[in-house]
């Protein structure tokens, strides 16, 4: 590894963790020597890299500090750019051209020598899937799930059956070949998840459900996990 990229490398290591690293730790997830690490970390802090800490007690790295955009490495461009191409392939129109968009930035951004990371990945998610066309305009419903704002759902179960549903959205979920929008329904007072190929048609709210996102969220997510759509 190259002394620039593992410069780069020791700050995301300490920017992934709260509690001070030791240089044995920092050494043993870079596969280097405890030496190299000690010298690695002062010349950061000589650069001015608000680490703080000492051999022996380990060290930190302070909040607010930022690196300059598109600081990458190949394996973080190769997970990007994967999942790019699965998002492109699954995702909405909105998304897959946003997705399209974000792969051509990089390219453009990056350093030449990493330029093929993007450009000729080594991995490749499946371009298109045979999916149930959406009866949701899932870009408006992403939006009501961020504002934390209901949405009224016409709907038909498995069986045909129509019903209508007051709903607080929380999170859009990918299967093989359908989406699904896990919401608290008011009719069930319950969780719920609705097919977006059976929606017929839906009416976006500016009313905020009465929870904060971030409780309802960890509540469903305690519940249950994605699974066969529980639409009853």
């Amino acid at each position: 590894m190259r002394r620039a990229d593992r410069l780069f490398q020791i700050i995301q290591v300490l920017r992934r963790t709260r509690k001070p690293l030791t240089a044995d730790a920092i050494a043993a997830e870079l596969e280097t020597s405890k030496r190299t690490i000690y010298r690695d970390i002062a010349t950061l802090m000589g650069q001015r890299v608000p680490i703080r800490g000492e051999a022996g007690m380990g060290y930190i790295l302070e909040k607010g500090f930022d690196l300059p955009p598109l600081m990458l490495t190949p394996d973080e461009i190769e997970a990007a750019v994967l999942g790019a191409q699965w998002v492109a392939g699954h995702a909405d129109s909105t998304l897959a051209r946003a997705a399209e968009d974000l792969m051509a930035k990089i390219a453009d951004t990056v350093p030449e020598r990493l330029r093929p990371f993007v450009l000729e990945p080594a991995s490749r998610a499946r371009p298109s899937w045979n999916r149930e066309p959406d009866r949701l305009d899932m870009a408006r419903t992403r939006s009501q799930i961020h504002e934390g704002k209901k949405i009224m759902l016409r709907y038909r179960d498995e069986q045909g059956r129509p019903s209508e549903r007051m709903i607080w959205p929380i999170s859009v979920g990918y299967l093989e070949a359908v989406r699904l929008l896990a919401a608290w329904c008011e009719l069930r007072s319950d969780f719920r998840s609705f097919r977006t190929d059976r929606v017929v048609d839906a009416t976006y709210l500016d009313d905020k459900y009465p929870e904060r996102r971030d409780v309802l969220r960890a509540r469903w997510r305690q519940s249950l996990v994605w699974g066969p759509p529980k639409d009853t």
